[in-house]
């Protein structure tokens, strides 16, 4: 049991996992039902839809029973081959961690790598292309969480298809928060999962899954099997009429459901019109209070997290600390490369909407000024505020 002397945050601001919606909530609290009732195999085949027709894919999705991280490695050890040529973009921390997974396969990889708070250019990768015409995979993180940063997904997808290389998309962070579907990027491995901007839980991912890049797991003599890295195990899963390699996590799938059917009756585009006003509102008024940005430039900043620069002179673990012990506000610190130089401000699911951008520039901007730093809230706030007032008007 959690001492009682620590006390939960009043609001949680994290960029993952969020504070998943009542109905998601709701519907995981259902009874367990036995994973081979055909209620439930039904029910399972229907979710699978349900994600592809969220994605825009016409193909059932494919379900992983893990959080999206296991599923990004299960990509890599199934797609990639002793034969392939990886090319890796790495803007940041997960798309740096992609090739330690994808050396343990490829037969060479070739990396661009840009400092954490830039985004990869098209034409660097149109450059590689040239160079080393055998690329047969490229590997990109669309929202590289810990930065905060997103990448040009649609124009580096149009470069990998023409040279006819296989994409593969993280895009946990990003899909249901922004205008991002495996199609317009002509992704061929597309992975997301509902503990983001679908205000879900973290426990389970799902896929979109070309025919070319199953076609390519199918030649490959060492894609696992029986594996929980294995997606060929999963690739019929969904069918009602299909066993399941293991038991799924019928919470988790019920979880889901929910968390999609959210997403669709309120409209892809109103929640990403809330995501993006959030942030807008959210970065307003970290400006407008004297911090600085972390990203190179408000173009490459994500809709779904603001992050800032640690002041000078300050450490992320006690502004972290300051912000939630005196306004119980909970945010991000960085992670590997970005910890100690980043805060990060999320604004995925419930709390993409704009009234917690105010909440987190009001305690962020309490934290510093109480720290030292000459931060001025008020600014922020009504920097903030105006850009709603401006949004609704």
């Amino acid at each position: 049991m959690v001492s009682d002397m620590i006390k939960k945050p009043v609001i949680t601001l994290a960029a993952g996992p969020v504070q998943g919606y009542p109905e998601v909530l709701q519907a995981m609290a259902q009874p367990l039902g036995y994973d081979y009732d055909p209620s439930f195999l039904a029910f399972y085949e229907e979710v699978a839809k349900k994600c592809a027709t969220a994605m825009r894919v016409k193909d059932p999705a494919l379900i992983i029973q893990a959080e999206p991280a296991v599923a990004i490695e299960a990509a890599a050890a199934s797609l990639i081959s002793r034969q392939d040529v990886v090319l890796n973009l790495a803007s940041g921390v997960y798309g740096k961690g992609f090739g330690y997974w994808s050396a343990r396969h490829h037969k060479e990889m070739i990396e661009i790598e840009v400092p954490y708070n830039e985004a990869i250019l098209p034409d660097a990768v149109e450059q590689a292309f040239k160079e080393r015409p055998d690329i047969s995979i490229v590997s990109m993180v669309h929202h590289d969480t810990p930065s905060g940063t997103i990448n040009p997904l649609v124009e580096i997808g149009k470069i990998v298809e023409k040279h006819g290389a296989l994409l593969l998309v993280d895009a946990v962070s990003s899909f249901g928060g922004m205008d991002v579907h495996p199609g317009d990027c002509h992704a061929d491995v597309f992975i997301t999962g509902p503990g983001k901007c679908l205000g879900g839980t973290p426990g389970v991912t799902f896929m979109a899954i070309s025919e070319a890049a199953w076609a390519h797991m199918e030649a490959n003599p060492d894609s696992p099997r029986a594996s929980i890295l294995s997606l060929l195990d999963w690739k019929n899963a969904w069918r009602r009429t299909e066993p399941f390699p293991f038991t799924p996590s019928v919470a988790e799938i019920s979880g889901l459901s929910a968390a999609i059917d959210l997403y669709l009756a309120e409209g892809p585009e109103a929640v990403w019109r809330r995501h993006a006003l959030t942030a807008k509102a959210c970065r307003a008024g970290v400006r407008a209070m004297g911090v600085e940005l972390w990203a190179a430039s408000e173009a490459i900043a994500s809709p779904s997290t603001t992050s800032i620069r640690v002041p000078d002179g300050l450490t992320d673990s006690r502004i972290i600390e300051t912000v939630r012990n005196d306004y119980g506000v909970m945010l991000s610190i960085g992670r590997g490369e970005t910890l100690g130089k980043l805060l990060r401000i999320g604004h995925m699911g419930p709390t993409a909407e704009p009234i917690y951008a105010v909440v987190a520039v009001a305690a962020l901007g309490g934290a510093l000024s109480k720290l030292g730093f000459s931060a001025d809230p008020a600014a922020g706030v009504a920097a903030a505020m105006a850009v709603i007032n401006d949004a609704v008007a």
